[in-house]
Formats: structure tokens, sequence, C-alpha cells
């Protein structure tokens, strides 16, 4: 009978490499196009297009590399058929260092994707849709599995010493306009405070970014909705979807209830992902895209355990 055909096409990459012999931390492939699937808060599955990179290390000095497809094939298989969870993910890693038993002994994933959820408006019976950019990674080395999520959040920063000046401005103005010991009358002061004489100065605000990166304890499902409300709920701002004028009334109030400056956001949050058993390690980097400067104002915060993220 004829040789089979596939059997017999050559294959360099499993030649022993005898002149340029060496291990290699890792070895794989990046922006990789495929869907991905997760459990919605309702119970339902809701697909994503993702970008994954998926390595495995080559600790077999001798072996010249590592067998690509295989690692393409299980990503397919295993995400096509399952939703992303810690255990899917775990056993995924598993099968990368099965398929590459003598030549690897660590294996890596990262998925990336922007994870849409339906907001409600502030104060109207509407909503709209907004996208959180997420990371998930997830390394097996030596039998000890570490799973990382990472979410960006954008939200709204009023200066608190911008604020001041402004109120002082309109002290100053108030001053001005209705004479220390006169009597004021109620009706003109009201109607002073709804014209631009009045308020005749604002404090500055931007669109600002935080970028908090966490490692997950064992025992816990991935908790993407879950992190994104906590941030959001700390931070009092979030940047809105669907917006009517009583909407933005409503923002209004928020950003003037909650002025802060990047080290007050970064220590919102940390106040949050600090009570939360799930998070082993987290870091933080709140991020104002000033409206005053043309540079951003940063702030960062760690957890600080012991070999954790670095500041």
């Amino acid at each position: 009978m004829p040789s089979n055909p596939i059997h017999s096409l050559p294959d360099v990459a499993s030649d022993a490499q005898t002149d340029a012999a060496g291990a290699l931390d890792w070895v794989g492939m990046e922006n990789i196009a495929l869907p991905v699937r997760l459990a919605g808060a309702d119970g339902a599955t809701v697909q994503c297009a993702a970008r994954l990179s998926a390595f495995v290390n080559l600790a077999n000095a001798q072996a010249r590399g590592i067998h690509m497809s295989r690692l393409y094939l299980h990503l397919d298989r295993a995400l096509g058929a399952e939703a992303l969870t810690p255990a899917s993910l775990r056993r995924l890693l598993h099968d990368f260092l099965d398929s590459h038993a003598g030549l690897s002994d660590r294996a890596m994933l990262r998925i990336a994707f922007d994870h849409l959820l339906r907001r409600p408006a502030l104060v109207s019976d509407n909503s709209g849709w907004k996208a959180y950019p997420v990371e998930i990674s997830a390394t097996l080395a030596q039998g000890h599995f570490m799973l990382e999520l990472q979410v960006d959040v954008q939200y709204s920063s009023t200066c608190p010493a911008s604020a001041a000046l402004a109120r002082q401005l309109i002290q100053n103005r108030f001053a001005a306009d209705f004479a220390r010991g006169k009597a004021l009358d109620h009706a003109a002061v009201e109607h002073w405070l709804g014209s631009a004489r009045g308020i005749c100065a604002t404090p500055h605000s931007q669109r600002s970014t935080a970028g908090v990166r966490v490692r997950l304890a064992p025992g816990f499902d991935l908790p993407i909705v879950e992190l994104i409300d906590a941030i959001e709920d700390a931070l009092a701002t979030p940047v809105q979807t669907a917006v009517k004028r009583e909407d933005e009334q409503a923002f209004a109030r928020l950003n003037g209830e909650n002025p802060m400056f990047c080290e007050d956001a970064a220590r919102r949050i940390r106040g949050v992902l600090d009570a939360d058993e799930r998070i082993a390690d987290f870091h933080i980097r709140a991020a104002h895209h000033e409206s005053l400067h043309a540079h951003d104002a940063v702030a960062v915060a760690t957890k600080g355990v012991a070999g954790g993220f670095p500041a």
C-alpha cells in the first residue's frame, strides 16, 4: 500500500539543533483572532471577538521549535466548546503542555476583548452600551496556575483645586454685586445664582481612565462585571451613554459632589479592592487626561504583597 503522504511530510521543527542550541523563555503566537464566550449576569452566554496570545517555553535546549499549530487547534476547540472560567483556562494550558511533552513546562495565554455592558441612564428611562477593554492572563508553570484580570474604566474627574478657585471667584463676584450691610432680596439672589454672572467660573474636569489589574485568588469565577461595577461605584462618576438633560444635570451634580485628584481616585479604588477576598493582588493606574494641561496626571497604587505587582 502507498504510504500516507501526510506522514511523509518533512518536519524540520523537530530536528535537533546542534549548531545553535539553547532553551527559550517563550515561543508562540500573538494577535490570534478568535471568538470567546462569557457567562453573562443573567446566565446567558455572551460571545465576544477577541485577540489572543498563546505561548509555551522551549525548555528542551536541543529542540529547534515548538508545534504552533497544536496551540492554535487547542484554542479553537476549547474556546468554541465552553465559556471562559478559571477551570477551563487551566485545562487549556494543561493541553498546551501535554501536546508539548518533552519540550515545555510552562504555558501562558492572554485574551483581550471589549466587554459590552448595557448601562442605564442616571435619571431618565434610557440606556446604552458601553465597551470596557478587558484582558485575561493565565499562566501554568510547574503545576502552579496564576490568573490575572485587567479592566479599563473611564470616568469624569473634577479638579478640587480648580473647584476651590472657581468658588472664590463666585464669592468675589457676589461681594461685588451685593453690597455688604444691605438687606438681601431672596428673589434677586436666586436670579443671580441662575445667571451667567452668578456662575462666573467653573472648575475644569476631564475624561479619565482607571486601568486596574488584579491577580485572582483560587476558588472564584472571573469577576469581570463585578470588578467593573466596584470601580465605577467607588469613583461615582463613570462616563455615561444615553443622556437627556435630566441625566446631564444629575451627572453635573455627581461631579460637584465628587471632586478628585488622581491620588483620590487611586485611593478610592484601592479601598474597594483591599476589601475583596477574591483579589490576591492589584495594580491601579488612575490617569486624568487633563483639560488644563497638555499632559496627564497619574497615580499608581498596588496592594503591596510580597512578590506581587511592582509599582
